[in-house]
């Protein structure tokens, strides 16, 4: 964005565009740790009741991990 367009957007919204940038990337990945977690405690769960098996206990962790990972280094 040109100066001009960085000062209007700040009149308009109250707010720089960097700092609404770090909010919603804040909120994307408390959502997608929320996510990973809600992955890893409802396969557990399953692994408890002998539904699934410790590999695949295992591997929806890591694969959730994975995701956050990834997703973690497109917002930075």
């Amino acid at each position: 964005m040109t100066a001009a367009q960085n000062v209007a957007f700040q009149a308009g919204s109250g707010v720089t565009p960097s700092t609404l940038l770090l909010g919603i990337a804040g909120a994307i990945l408390t959502l997608a740790f929320v996510w990973v977690i809600w992955v890893t405690l409802g396969t557990f769960r399953a692994w408890q009741g002998g539904q699934v098996t410790l590999f695949d206990l295992t591997w929806n962790t890591l694969r959730a991990s994975i995701v956050l990972m990834v997703l973690g280094f497109y917002m930075r």
